[in-house]
């Protein structure tokens, strides 16, 4: 095709700039071949990139002779459908991000880089006949031969080497054992989507009465676009709901995406799913390989897969027969990316749902204020789960005053004597302390100095047992000093609880008791989490302390005592969402307590035991704190009885991010009247990070169609501005915080 035929390709580019870019097509590419949806390699400056093909025009802005030519198509069919780029251009367009960054966030990193989007054939293997036949425990004297076994026991369908590598770190010797001992055979098998195919191989849960009622009302309008709220207490089975209402879609031949908050929660409901259904099943998250990620993006475009697993990234992974998505904990901060493209990977997906005519699921036990709202405003139906499934009972609880206690690292009298007597009854005790570390603060007794980092406007936090200090903002850290650089005093004192401390504590008073500590720090190495999971259950460990990781999904049986040491460090924020997030960890928290047959308490310790939020969740439950909080947003004029955009920015020097925020209010000021708000220019709360200064102009406006508008005509001019060029700055549309 030579230029003259005047095709031009709009190109989207993964660059900072809010457009797309005009090319001529490459050298010996026929028209028929050209397809919004594919990815392409075009020259850009003086190296290549890889973009995705927009649209197919007749014409350009710009002189077709100074138009540069594509390099080469990477694929001969699109990867992104017609449904998936109108999905895309609606997020790039709410969220006024750079068009470039917003569709190639569709893809993995691996396809990101041009690498081929065919998909390998991936070995399976099956029990042979001989394998069906034989018993596990002819194994024993070669254990890890036993448990591969034993896996694939479990599993009525062939197993894939990706379920495998799951399992199994040194599984290639074992593998190979069984293949010799003609155990086991490497099979034809090839996934497949069919109404007809078998698709439980475990048999379903009898659902009580309200599960029952949540499933028929899914149910009944599985083939249009419905929101369902499913708030369930922790324990009520939500999970069953999901696995039920699935069925019914798998069983039409359609698909379905389930989106998780985070990683540590996705193995144990994978191997949920996989022992109740007989269908090809996927996982999309950070912790996998490029090349894990790859496959399963590609298994569910080319619908080779039946479920997809994944955390926020998995939202735009295409799927051609999608017929539910699943938010599980829906009102979970992590599904608000942070950094780049500033997107909801709840609201995107209700968009998703919406355009494609499908329900979606949005469950949890302490649903976001915004979902209440909806249901108020009869947008989205609530189904609720208000009992514990199976005999378990709702546990009880109560407030802890430690004012005037002698407390021993954070813990107690009252609160040692009740976990010494839970003890005593051979059950297990939760701690829940979400400070990491041993101290958030290092201090001289003789002088007063306080160890600060340089770089953030923030306490060094104490690491003993690496012998640190360390900034948990911008990851900067040094030796623990053992004498004061100001006075040189060695009177240095920790100051503040942390995890680390506590569990040294727990050590000291129940000497004969095992205890495990669960945060970011013990729980780095790969398989570590897992490890320490799998002793709680096995009842190896008595005492279990950790930080809000174990404030969702986890299941503990035999876990009667949850305690909050501190909860009075979330009731003072200058952070409107604070309180809902403060009552959302504490019945997230409160819910891992008798889970089984037995009562489960909860003791929460506390200087404020007077605090209208404590005392109204305590007396009254989650649902009259909403509606109290919903209360008062709307008497302050807050989301979501409003709508918000904030200005982020970031500079070397001090005040350069002001001046530039104060420009873009004088801009604001300058349009007609539109009676959106302006506040600020105003310091971050942390107002230094990373040795940045930051800044920020909140945006608000009671019709969201206004704020759109005037972001609408204000960004072109923002960019116009030169202290645009000399700062990083960034919008959030719809802030989940204000730091």
């Amino acid at each position: 095709m030579n230029s003259s035929e005047k095709i031009i390709l709009s190109i989207a580019v993964p660059i900072p700039l809010n457009f797309s870019f005009d090319y001529l097509p490459p050298d010996n590419c026929k028209f028929e071949q050209l397809k919004p949806g594919l990815r392409i390699k075009i020259p850009f400056g003086k190296q290549s990139k890889i973009g995705v093909l927009l649209a197919i025009n007749s014409s350009s802005d710009i002189d077709t002779s100074k138009l540069k030519q594509a390099e080469e198509l990477l694929d001969t069919e699109p990867l992104l459908s017609a449904r998936d780029l109108k999905l895309l251009h609606w997020a790039q367009l709410y969220y006024h991000h750079a068009i470039g960054d917003v569709f190639i966030s569709a893809f993995p990193t691996a396809l990101r880089k041009g690498k081929s989007s065919e998909l390998k054939p991936t070995p399976y293997f099956a029990l042979t006949e001989t394998g069906q036949e034989t018993d596990a425990t002819t194994l024993k004297n070669a254990p890890k031969q036993q448990a591969l076994f034993k896996l694939f026991q479990v599993q009525s369908n062939a197993i894939n080497i990706e379920t495998i590598k799951q399992h199994f770190k040194l599984w290639r010797p074992s593998l190979k054992a069984l293949l010799e001992k003609e155990l086991v055979y490497e099979s034809n098998f090839v996934a497949s989507l069919t109404k007809t195919a078998n698709i439980i191989q475990q048999t379903p849960l009898i659902a009580n009465e309200q599960q029952q009622a949540a499933i028929d009302s899914i149910n009944s309008k599985l083939e249009k676009f419905s929101v369902f709220l499913l708030e369930g207490v922790t324990g009520s089975g939500k999970t069953e709901v999901y696995l039920q209402v699935i069925e019914q879609v798998l069983a039409r031949g359609l698909q379905v995406l389930v989106l998780l908050p985070e990683i540590t929660l996705t193995p144990q409901l994978e191997a949920r799913f996989k022992q109740r259904f007989a269908v090809p099943i996927e996982t999309y998250h950070s912790q996998h390989s490029e090349t894990q990620r790859q496959s399963a993006w590609l298994a569910m475009q080319k619908g080779h897969s039946s479920i997809l697993l994944g955390t926020r990234s998995a939202l735009f992974t295409p799927a051609p027969r999608l017929g539910l998505i699943i938010l599980d904990e829906e009102h979970d901060a992590s599904f608000k990316q942070q950094e780049g493209f500033r997107f909801s990977a709840r609201d995107v997906a209700i968009v998703r749902a919406k355009m494609l005519n499908i329900p979606i699921i949005l469950g949890s036990a302490t649903p976001s204020l915004e979902s209440l709202y909806n249901v108020d405003k009869q947008l989205y139906q609530l189904l609720r789960l208000p009992n514990r499934a199976g005999s378990a009972l709702p546990p009880s609880l109560s407030l802890l005053d430690i004012r005037n206690q002698q407390l021993q690292e954070g813990l107690s009298p009252p609160l040692i004597r009740e976990i010494k007597n839970t003890l005593a009854k051979k059950e297990q005790v939760l701690l829940f302390l979400n400070r990491r570390g041993f101290a958030p603060t290092l201090i001289c007794h003789s002088c007063g100095w306080v160890a600060q980092c340089k770089r953030c406007d923030a306490n060094l936090v104490v690491h003993y047992r690496q012998r640190k200090i360390r900034c948990h903002h911008c990851a900067s850290e040094q030796p623990l000093p053992q004498a004061c650089p100001d006075c040189q005093s060695e009177e240095l004192k920790p100051l503040g609880l942390g995890t680390e401390r506590v569990e040294n504590a727990l050590q000291v008073i129940f000497p004969e008791h095992k205890s495990v500590r669960l945060d970011r720090d013990t729980t780095q190495k790969k398989g570590a989490l897992e490890q320490h999971l799998d002793a709680i259950n096995q009842g190896e460990v008595d005492i279990i302390l950790g930080t809000q990781m174990l404030a969702k999904g986890h299941h503990f049986p035999n876990v009667t005592l949850v305690v909050l040491l501190d909860v009075d460090s979330g009731l003072f924020s200058i952070d409107f969402h604070a309180p809902e997030r403060l009552a959302q960890l504490i019945v997230q928290v409160s819910g891992r307590a008798g889970r089984a047959e037995k009562k489960g308490r909860v003791i929460m310790q506390t200087r404020q035991p007077e605090h209208p939020l404590l005392n109204t969740l305590i007396q009254q439950g989650y649902q009259a704190f909403a509606q109290a909080a919903l209360a008062e947003r709307k008497a302050a004029v807050l989301p979501p009885y409003s709508y918000q955009a904030l200005l982020r920015a970031v500079s070397l020097e001090k005040d350069t991010a002001f001046e530039f925020l104060l420009a873009v209010s004088e801009l604001i000021n300058s349009y007609p009247a539109n009676g959106t708000w302006v506040l600020g220019p105003v310091a971050a709360p942390m107002a230094k990070r990373a040795g940045q200064f930051r800044y920020q102009l909140l945006l608000q406006d009671t019709q969201r169609k206004q704020l759109h508008l005037l972001l609408n005509r204000l960004l072109p001019d923002i960019a116009k501005l030169k202290l645009a060029r000399k700062i990083r700055w960034s919008l959030d549309v719809d802030p989940i915080d204000l730091y």
